[in-house]
């Protein structure tokens, strides 16, 4: 026999009330916007059958229901193209909608191994989903690839292509799917961060102060042993800020550390502070005097920053150079950093062929074969004609490293952590080594 449960009882306490009690639920109503507040169409009631289903009523509803349904398909067939209602069976044949049966005027029942696909605006009509029918589809991503690519003209690839992000599919900081679009935005918007032609309109700077600047830069991100981006956009935000303000030939030092402030707190995780770049100048400056002109330099560039400078490309064109190893990719930052210091070559050839120069200057100095590929040529955009006259610049400045008054590349590079590669001979294919006499 089994024992019934009692629940125990809740204590009462003075006034006969119980002790935890539920509290009294209060029927709130739900606020809404009354001003905008379109009252619902009330649902009309579906017909109550009361009388029995005979066969001939069972007849007549059957009657009335295929004369509704031919109704609906006539509304949905004029608010939608012809094959908008469709079979598709397993085999991806394309069957016509047939919902009545002409011999006897039976619906057919679609089969199992088949979905209708029916306008989504459309009320009427059978709707039919099968669980079990897997249909191989391209993601999003995919699909808005393929279209920027057919946007772009890059639907057709060379034979020979190799497929430099192979190894980066699983990494999602690589941006595989998106790599391309934002590489072909950089060459598109290079332009905007271009430096134009500015010594003429600076009374107290020329060229060879602009180099003797960078030279000394070059020293104090190796000192403070920032990241390379830091190095490259700290160039070109003085040089857009020369070419947009003159200045007196005192300031151009603070020019140059208040830019490189700036691309430290653009780039860098921990950026040095204020009093670093006053005491790497030798006191030359003080605090207030590197503030405003950090405020002078963003006013005039307009806070725009996110410029494509040369190594952004480098990244991308290295990774091209395949195989790229250490050897290589130290031997392109040499020819790359060699270019930033000449203001001829800022000013004449774009980032991205800066970027793709140092790559082909670097593959002939090493004997790399070919010195350019169709892969390169695919993701750089230049063709080894495009290229010849910036390389040559590139490697006749590499002849000239060592004896050279700015050496501060030279240096960098004949450190052994970055393979030593300034000791490496110029590439001879591109300019001949002049014999002496």
């Amino acid at each position: 026999m089994a024992s019934k449960v009692v629940a125990p009882e809740q204590p009462i306490v003075a006034g006969g009330k119980q002790k935890n009690a539920q509290p009294e639920v209060r029927n709130r109503r739900v606020l809404r916007d009354i001003g905008n507040l379109v009252p619902a169409a009330a649902p009309k009631p579906q017909n109550q059958i009361t009388r029995p289903i005979t066969r001939r009523f069972g007849a007549q509803l059957l009657a009335n229901g295929q004369v509704q349904a031919a109704v609906d398909k006539n509304n949905c067939k004029k608010q939608q193209p012809e094959n908008a209602n469709i079979l598709v069976g397993k085999d991806g044949a394309v069957k016509a909608n047939k919902a009545m049966n002409r011999k006897e005027g039976v619906a057919v029942k679609p089969k199992n191994d088949a979905v209708v696909v029916i306008d989504p605006d459309c009320k009427a009509g059978p709707k039919v989903r099968e669980a079990s029918l897997k249909m191989s589809s391209k993601s999003l991503t995919a699909i808005l690839t393929a279209r920027s690519k057919a946007a772009s003209g890059l639907t057709k690839k060379p034979k020979d292509l190799i497929d430099i992000d192979a190894v980066d599919v699983d990494n999602e900081l690589a941006a595989v799917e998106y790599v391309e679009d934002m590489y072909n935005f950089y060459k598109q918007t290079e332009e905007d961060g271009r430096v134009r032609d500015y010594i003429d309109s600076q009374p107290e700077v020329n060229s060879k102060m602009r180099g003797i600047l960078v030279d000394w830069l070059v020293e104090v991100h190796k000192k403070f042993e920032l990241v390379p981006e830091s190095l490259y956009l700290t160039i070109n935000i003085v040089d857009r800020f020369l070419a947009a303000k003159t200045i007196p030939r005192r300031e151009l030092q603070l020019a140059g550390i208040s830019s490189m402030l700036i691309a430290c707190k653009y780039e860098e995780i921990w950026a040095p502070e204020v009093s670093d770049f006053i005491a790497i100048s030798d006191n030359a400056y003080v605090r207030e005097q590197v503030l405003l002109m950090e405020k002078a330099i963003l006013g005039k560039l307009e806070w725009y920053l996110t410029v494509p400078t040369p190594y952004v490309f480098l990244v991308r064109y290295i990774k091209a150079s395949v195989p790229a190893d250490k050897e290589m990719e130290n031997m392109t930052f040499f020819y790359a950093e060699l270019g930033l210091m000449s203001y001829t070559t800022i000013i004449e050839h774009s980032p991205s062929k800066i970027a793709a120069s140092a790559v082909y200057a670097a593959r002939c100095a090493l004997n790399r074969s070919p010195s350019w590929t169709e892969t390169l040529e695919h993701h750089t955009g230049y063709s080894e004609d495009q290229l010849m006259a910036c390389a040559k610049m590139l490697v006749s400045f590499h002849f000239g490293a060592a004896e050279n008054k700015l050496k501060a590349v030279y240096r960098k590079y004949l450190n052994p952590e970055r393979g030593a590669v300034a000791l490496i001979p110029p590439a001879s294919a591109l300019i001949p080594i002049p014999v002496p006499f």
